[in-house]
């Protein structure tokens, strides 16, 4: 099927491949499909709900037939559902079909076509309601294995993947006509310029429609934009229009190459834009007639593509069917080129007849033939009843502007009469101009007048000065276009090819009751394909406005989500595989702790010391006891660099700590520190923790190592949402600065043999700048363990150093590092909080601290006072002591003695418990109902797991030095 001559193929290249073990050959320049037609290869692949056997439809990425799986034999990995309209050929390729059992030919599961009458749209919400207890056993079990298209190896992904950032003053998303006068125009004007294109080249429709525009302007255009710095992306996708000019996309690195380990497959990319042109070109549509699915149909658009770029006919005996002018263009070239045309059947009963082939008016087919491939069709025209052998069909039913993009900040487009289709409307995304056929032009003359016009008025909005181009000479014909949506015949007519959606599907829907186009999309699954409907929207919408008696208009359109295509998991997830999905992080101490034998753990991907075990000590806990006992009697060092430290700038930084925080930091004087409790904004806790006011513009947040990130998109959020316009700045500073604390009655004494200058007076809660041997450093007086505290911070290339010299000197004093598990027994001796109370699901009610939840307004505080959110019916933090000495366990739930030990029972849960050296006891503290008012009763602690069952005396949670005179001295 190779034609001599003709397209942009080069065939001094040629390349072998392999089809479901077949061996085959194409030329450098093709894709998978146009090899397949070239060699003849109709059928490639089965449908998803019936797997009737289809071919090949469209020759772009909206290809609902022609899914493959790509193999890679040097990994034993596959890549599924890949559309053999985009995967270039290279030499070695591997494809096969999928969604088949056997072979493609001879697909057992093609008898889903025969019990179709069984398998209507909506059979399973009917059919698996009964017997109840068959869902789990038998239905649901069946329904997974047979959902899912294509298949994955149970391996883990090894290929690379990459994200990167591009910032542009104009991007101009599509190369046709439209989007390379809209660039030019741009970039001679002095904008930064992007240009992104899908396909493997610039030129759009050009490339394969012959005749439309002098073919020296499109390649002198490509010179000048390179010429003037614009960077041209091909084989981008842009997927998804954001907020504030953000646009995501996909680019094809070596996916669409032999395998080769240097190279990433795809890199997603986040381009910020100050204004947008699309020019994303537009879609052609099918008709809806019996059996319009053979292996052979295709939309005349596609045959036209594969005939001018990769030389190929797509049939022997071609015959067209169309409701527009466009057809006759695609019959005349392929004549040219020696094609047998059958005919062209125009279902207008008033279009020209004055063609170099035969032509028939007022044509409709009713009906087609042959199983795996076309080989007749049939149906009525002016002459009366026909029939045609033919192996070829290409359709056109008008075209659908490409206008996802505008659309996806929930704006819905219009719709016009004149082409029958949606289109754009000004403003949909703000900063976004449609251009060319995208906005229902579809000349080429036009698309680049609008094409200039859209970079005009972006530049305008830019403050620059056009310097537009002249047009070139283009074709300029109007479209004409009488629609056609449905043919009625005996057989099902197609809709959506991916899903196995017909004309009677919707109706069944409508009959059902499901009018509205969203309820119908899901009742029938129309559009939820792999294409995401985009060759049968708006034919479904035509046939439910016929069913339900609207307009089409009336009936409205399906919301359009990102992403416009289909997009990797790892691309999405560029840099997240391996430890890259949980990256390991360390401490400047890191090494010096490991020297020590300390033990890691993870907390917040960071790697933490749990203790430092010395000679003779053969178990964490007597080490964590040893380091608890060393903090209270001398001093203790510990590696907190994971706390998150965010650093807040700018003259309504206070004000704004106001709003996140329920307390007031605004009065806070230059080197204090307060501590702050942040709520969500539905009134429960979302983290605590300090925050220092280093300026009197500047502050210092700190956060829990668990909630960092949490808390900086949550600062985002609110800043964004509810005080854009504040003069306040926030970075996250976490890893710039490493951060020790110093806990007991020695740790002043230990900062005095360290610092340049003596500490004078430094009360609790104060920070200021310090010096060690020059180096500038900043110190809080702060306390998590309930002794006198500091912490000390340095940048973080002088941690290490000071982890050392820290630790040297303490050691001198009698004492020395502490970890995470003497850390958590100071912290619980003391009756302070984490993550383990504040774990999302407590107020500031239930942890005590409903007092600072002040007068003023702060995220979360109107919702903190709804009812059932305070009141003695909540469960409150207490702490809780074994009245005898045994042992009791985090996780254990709390029950009223004498009552039995159920669910309905349960008064409360434990959430933290630690063996206290210092008391010489178990501790706990937990959440139990009106607990406040229960200090000093008996509870009963059990733990059916570790087969616990105590008695404890509920306590105030502060269970060493309640009026913190210790930590103040």
């Amino acid at each position: 099927m190779r034609l001599a001559g003709k397209g942009l193929i080069d065939r001094s290249k040629p390349l072998n491949f392999t089809f479901d073990g077949r061996k085959f050959s194409g030329f450098q320049g093709d894709t998978l499909a146009s090899a397949l037609l070239a060699n003849g290869v109709k059928l490639v692949g089965r449908s998803f709900k019936y797997h009737r056997p289809r071919g090949i439809l469209t020759a772009g990425p909206e290809e609902p037939n022609a899914l493959v799986e790509v193999l890679d034999p040097g990994s034993a990995l596959q890549t599924p559902n890949t559309r053999a309209t985009v995967q270039e050929l290279y030499d070695g390729l591997a494809a096969k079909s999928q969604n088949r059992l056997g072979s493609l030919r001879f697909d057992l599961l093609s008898v889903n076509d025969y019990l179709s009458p069984f398998l209507s749209a909506g059979f399973y919400y009917k059919t698996f309601m009964w017997p109840r207890p068959f869902w789990e056993a038998i239905y649901e079990p069946i329904i997974r294995r047979a959902a899912g298209l294509g298949t994955l190896k149970r391996l883990h992904e090894t290929a690379d993947y990459e994200k990167a950032f591009a910032f542009c003053d104009l991007l101009v998303i599509g190369s046709g006509p439209a989007g390379l006068m809209a660039a030019l125009t741009a970039a001679r004007s002095g904008a930064d310029v992007i240009l992104t294109e899908q396909d493997t080249a610039p030129g759009g429709r050009l490339l394969s429609q012959d005749g439309q525009v002098d073919g020296a302007w499109v390649k002198a255009t490509l010179a000048e934009l390179a010429s003037l710095n614009v960077r041209i992306m091909t084989r981008t996708t842009v997927i998804g229009a954001y907020d504030q000019g953000t646009y995501g996309a996909v680019e094809r690195v070596g996916l669409h190459l032999a395998p080769q380990r240097h190279l990433p497959r795809e890199c997603f990319w986040r381009i910020v834009a100050k204004q947008t042109v699309m020019a994303t070109g537009a879609l052609e549509r099918p008709v809806a007639f019996a059996n319009n699915d053979r292996p052979g149909i295709m939309l005349a658009s596609a045959g036209q593509s594969y005939l001018h770029r990769h030389g190929v006919s797509p049939g022997a005996k071609v015959t067209l069917f169309a409701t527009n002018d466009h057809a006759r263009t695609v019959a005349r070239q392929l004549k040219a080129e020696g094609v047998n045309i059958v005919a062209l059947l125009d279902s207008r009963p008033d279009a020209s007849t004055l063609e170099d082939f035969p032509v028939h008016l007022n044509a409709k087919i009713t009906d087609t033939a042959g199983r795996h491939a076309l080989k007749a069709i049939s149906g009525t025209h002016h002459g009366g009843d026909f029939q045609l052998d033919t192996d070829c069909l290409l359709v056109s039913g008008g075209w659908n502007p490409t206008l996802a993009l505008a659309c996806h900040q929930n704006a819905r487009p219009t719709w016009r009469e004149d082409i029958a289709a949606f289109v754009p409307r000004p403003g949909m995304v703000p900063g976004l101009h449609a251009a060319g056929a995208a906005n229902g032009t579809f000349s080429t003359h036009g698309a680049l007048s609008e094409g200039r016009a859209a970079a005009e008025a972006a530049l305008s909005a830019l403050s620059l000065t056009p310097k537009s181009p002249d047009l070139p000479q283009a074709e300029d014909a109007p479209i004409r276009i009488t629609p056609l949506w449905q043919i009625k015949g005996k057989g099902r007519a197609w809709l959506d090819f991916a899903n196995d959606v017909t004309t009677k599907d919707v109706k069944l829907s409508a009959q059902e009751g499901y009018t509205s186009v969203e309820h119908m999309k899901r009742y029938t699954t129309q559009g939820m394909a792999p294409d995401q409907g985009k060759n049968s929207n708006v034919g479904a919408l035509a046939v439910l406005a016929d069913a339900t008696g609207r307009s089409i208009p009336e009936t409205g359109t399906t919301t359009f989500r990102a992403p416009f295509a289909p997009v990797s998991i790892g691309a999405l997830g560029a840099g997240g595989q391996g430890r890259g999905f949980a990256p390991q992080r360390f401490l400047t101490s890191d090494q010096a702790s490991r020297d020590r034998g300390a033990p890691m753990i993870e907390a917040g991907l960071w790697y933490r010391p749990s203790y430092f075990p010395k000679p003779g000590e053969t178990d964490w806990r007597t080490s964590c006891n040893r380091e608890v006992l060393m903090v209270r009697s001398s001093v203790g060092v510990a590696d907190v660099s994971t706390l998150g430290k965010i650093d807040i700038q700018g003259k309504d930084a206070g004000r704004f700590l106001d709003l996140v925080y329920t307390n007031t930091f605004s009065t806070l004087p230059v080197g204090k520190v307060r501590y702050g409790l942040m709520l969500r904004e539905d009134g429960f806790v979302m983290d605590d923790g300090t925050t220092a006011r280093l300026g009197e513009h500047h502050f210092l947040m700190t956060t829990t190592t668990a909630a960092a990130g949490q808390v900086m998109r949550h600062l985002d959020f609110v800043h964004q949402a509810y005080c854009a316009d504040w003069d306040v700045r926030f970075i996250s500073v976490t890893e710039s600065w490493a951060q020790f604390a110093v806990a007991g009655p020695m740790a002043k004494m230990l900062l005095n043999a360290l610092l340049d200058e003596k500490l004078g007076d430094f009360p609790f809660m104060s920070c200021g700048e310090v010096a060690i041997e020059g180096v500038k450093a900043r110190l809080f007086r702060i306390s998590f363990s309930g002794e006198e505290g500091y912490e000390i911070a340095v940048p973080t290339p002088y941690g290490e150093a000071l982890f050392r010299d820290l630790t040297a000197k303490a050691e001198t004093l009698g004492g020395g590092l502490y970890g995470m598990e003497a850390l958590n027994v100071l912290r619980i001796e003391k009756g302070f909080i984490t993550h383990a109370e504040i774990h999302g699901r407590v107020t500031a009610y239930d942890i005590g601290m409903e007092k600072m939840v002040g007068k003023k307004d702060c995220i979360g505080k109107a919702q903190a006072a709804r009812p059932g959110l305070i009141g003695p019916e909540r469960e409150q933090l207490v702490g809780l002591r074994p009245l005898v000495q045994t042992e009791i366990a985090s996780g254990a739930h709390l029950f009223t003695p004498g009552d039995r030990v159920e669910r309905i029972n349960d008064q409360g849960y434990v959430t933290s418990v630690c063996w206290s050296p210092t008391l010489g006891s178990w501790l706990g503290l937990a959440f139990l109902k009106n607990g406040r008012a229960r200090h000093g009763q008996q509870i009963r602690l059990v733990d059916h797991m570790r087969k616990l069952d105590v008695l404890c005396e509920v306590t105030d949670p502060v269970f060493l030095d309640p009026k913190g005179e210790k930590l103040r001295a």
